[in-house]
């Protein structure tokens, strides 16, 4: 009996040191995994870290990078042309003589010009472009929709130089045989604007230019114009048409006060595009030192100039007067654009109090 009952219980003991020593090495087990994971939760948290850290350097070198190729440009242009503004000083604005021959030279001619031919091509461009951006959105069928709206994006790519040579070999000669003669007809007699539809009627000039500006700057108006007013919530203008809106009361009381702020924004995009044109102006503006009352007559802008003088210049006062023309050219490039800012800034703070 003694020994039946001493079995039992060392096999019970055995057992229990045998869950005992099971328990000790899952222990252990359990102990090496979590440091595993821990070594594991450490590294990859380093690694991502480390990954946070270049991703934010890069970027921020990126960003910096801009300002830096900013800050050159605005150098460079002011080493170039600090001669032409020893020499010329502020009159350079505002004189008219360009004169390589005798080393005389101001920037009135192009700054006109330049300032001219933007404004009539963006108060062209715009009625246009929000016409083509309304039809798109509120009134053309679906069917012509896609198509159209491609049609109007693919203007948008066409290259400058195209449009110029169009201007040059097509329309300036349509342009002075039908389109000035009416203008003379008409406009030209009137008593306050008839000087500005007088005087050579040859199909080039600053309305000439203006007008093939207008051409090039439309596709980009009226595609940002459009982008924009997709954005309108549908409910919002079928409420109106629920009230008993007429379109274009929908349009000028629940589209254009929701959009005016990316209408402002589109607007000076295809201003700046119009002030910085090279190739297409070049072709058609005439490329003449003079001012005149007449939009008939031949004119410059800057960017022409630059284009047509640039590589003939030979003395260091003529490269320096370009230099100055192209730093007059990022100055109103620059003030449109902040004025630009401004007026969204405004805009924005307006709807902000509302």
């Amino acid at each position: 009996m003694l020994a039946s009952t001493q079995v039992p219980m060392s096999s019970s003991r055995v057992i229990a040191e045998g869950v005992m020593n099971g328990a000790e090495t899952s222990a252990v087990e359990s102990a090496v995994d979590s440091a595993v994971f821990s070594d594991k939760l450490m590294a990859t948290m380093r690694r991502q870290r480390l990954q946070d850290f270049l991703f934010h350097k890069i970027t921020l070198v990126f960003a910096l990078s801009v300002l830096l190729v900013l800050l050159g440009i605005i150098v460079s242009l002011v080493i170039n042309a600090w001669p032409a503004i020893k020499e010329f000083g502020l009159p350079f604005i505002t004189t008219v003589e360009w004169d390589p021959v005798n080393d005389e030279y101001g920037a009135a001619i192009a700054i006109v010009g330049t300032l001219v031919t933007s404004f009539i091509a963006l108060l062209i461009a715009f009625p246009v472009s929000f016409g083509i951006a309304l039809f798109l959105t509120e009134i053309c069928p679906a069917w012509l929709k896609r198509p159209l709206g491609t049609a109007v994006e693919l203007l948008a790519g066409v290259p400058s130089i195209i449009y110029g040579m169009w201007g040059l070999f097509v329309f300036a000669p349509l342009f002075a045989d039908y389109v000035q003669p009416f203008l003379a007809g008409t406009l030209g007699k009137l008593p306050v604007i008839g000087n500005l539809f007088q005087g050579p009627q040859m199909g080039i000039g600053i309305l000439a230019a203006s007008i093939i500006l207008a051409v090039m700057i439309i596709p980009f108006i009226a595609s940002v114009m459009r982008d924009v007013f997709e954005i309108v919530p549908p409910v919002l203008k079928e409420s109106a048409y629920a009230l008993g809106c007429t379109r274009w009361e929908v349009v000028r009381k629940v589209v254009l006060p929701y959009t005016r702020i990316g209408v402002v924004g589109g607007v000076m995009l295809g201003l700046g595009r119009a002030l910085g044109e090279t190739m297409a102006i070049t072709f058609v503006i005439g490329n003449a030192n003079h001012l005149s009352w007449s939009l008939f007559a031949a004119g410059n802008s800057i960017a022409s100039t630059l284009a047509n003088e640039f590589n003939e210049a030979e003395s260091v006062l003529h490269v320096s007067s370009l230099y100055a023309l192209g730093l007059i050219l990022f100055v109103i490039t620059f003030i449109v654009l902040a004025a630009a800012k401004l007026m969204l800034m405004g805009m924005a703070r307006k709807e902000g109090a509302k």
